[in-house]
């Protein structure tokens, strides 16, 4: 259990830590992303590709790939792995965020969730047993407990009643564990209130989980709130296992919670972004679709290395997204990754250098 994650070196002026996970099909030096491949796939990017940009772990999704293909496909031809052609290390999600944001259309009970298919209309129920049974099918390295995400705003009674579903689901997922070899995370919950997190981390951290998520945040709360609970749910974690925030990736978020002693990210904003025509680079955000790059000759980012900076130029890049075309999808993607693991991989270097001083303001990451 704790002895797959290993905490190299520690910050002296945070709470930021250098880290080695190791998984069935891998080791992960944390702080690291999870590039989102929801139904098996990154949107528009290759695998071969992410491999050359220094992934390291992709998520997949429960929700997703219970409906399409269906798990027990995915299980006969091999496991996700070898479906989607990826033979690194690949997180799980157990598909509690995607019910929660389908609203009206599903209905929490003790039992589970209840849920109409957002493909054909058509009912199930996502019990904590199912989502290890489909997990365990899809043969991940990490599968995730299945959680309630609730509203930012909901009411200090059902936050309650949520999170002690939640710590009651997550005993059951570990009941239902008949694969010792994948690795499973808890998730704490408890809303908005720092009490809340507390009892649930409380709760969850003498379960033999092999790492702890927080869940619940990046919902619409606002920055400071996803500031302060993220930070303070961090410190109630145990720190000899890996700690994995949710959903959250705004470049200068994952910062923050860095150093707040966070290892793990997933977000799809460098993809979905990607794929509107915004772009990361060192001197901030930038959307390609603008006039003014229209006769632009230079590289997207002069200080990035990826395939798209070192062959075309900005007026190329608006072109393709201009047009229409497939391949602003591929390149804006693949840039946007880059640039996200390049950061993460400038996080370990300051931290294995103890030069973190670096890290030289709120949301600053140009200079990094």
């Amino acid at each position: 259990m704790a002895g797959n994650f290993s905490i190299i070196k520690r910050d002296a002026g945070s709470s930021a830590r250098l880290g080695r996970f190791v998984t069935p099909h891998g080791v992960i030096e944390t702080p690291a992303f999870m590039p989102v491949g929801t139904q098996g796939t990154v949107k528009a990017v290759l695998p071969r590709d992410l491999r050359e940009m220094g992934c390291q772990i992709l998520l997949g999704n429960t929700y997703h790939l219970y409906l399409r293909p269906g798990h027990e496909v995915v299980r006969k031809l091999g496991g996700l792995h070898r479906f989607m052609g990826w033979d690194g290390p690949i997180l799980t999600d157990s598909g509690g965020y995607q019910v929660f944001s389908l609203g009206a259309m599903r209905k929490i009970s003790e039992e589970g969730a209840r849920f109409q298919s957002h493909l054909d209309g058509s009912s199930h129920l996502l019990t904590p047993e199912k989502a290890v049974e489909i997990q365990e099918a899809l043969g991940s390295d990490v599968a995730m407990v299945l959680d309630e995400c609730i509203a930012h705003d909901a009411g200090r009674e059902y936050v309650r009643e949520s999170t002690e579903r939640t710590i009651r689901w997550a005993e059951r997922c570990q009941q239902a564990r008949s694969r010792r070899q994948q690795m499973m995370f808890g998730i704490v919950q408890g809303g908005m209130f720092e009490d809340l997190r507390r009892w649930c981390a409380e709760k969850m951290a003498p379960m033999p989980f092999d790492g702890f998520a927080v869940g619940g945040l990046g919902v619409g709360e606002g920055e400071d709130l996803l500031r302060s609970i993220s930070a303070f749910t961090a410190a109630l974690l145990p720190e000899d296992r890996p700690r994995y925030l949710m959903g959250v990736g705004r470049p200068e978020d994952m910062l923050r919670a860095v150093r707040a002693g966070f290892d793990m990210f997933d977000c799809v904003i460098p993809t979905r972004n990607g794929r509107n025509g915004t772009l990361f680079t060192s001197g901030g955000k930038i959307s390609i679709k603008r006039a003014e790059f229209a006769d632009d000759p230079r590289p997207l980012d002069e200080n990035c290395g990826c395939y798209a900076c070192s062959n075309f130029s900005r007026a190329y890049l608006r072109h393709l997204f201009m047009a229409a075309e497939i391949l602003a999808s591929q390149l804006n993607s693949l840039h946007n990754l880059y640039f996200y693991h390049r950061l993460l991989e400038r996080c370990r270097e300051a931290l294995r250098a103890g030069r973190t001083d670096l890290w030289d303001g709120e949301g600053a990451y140009a200079g990094l």
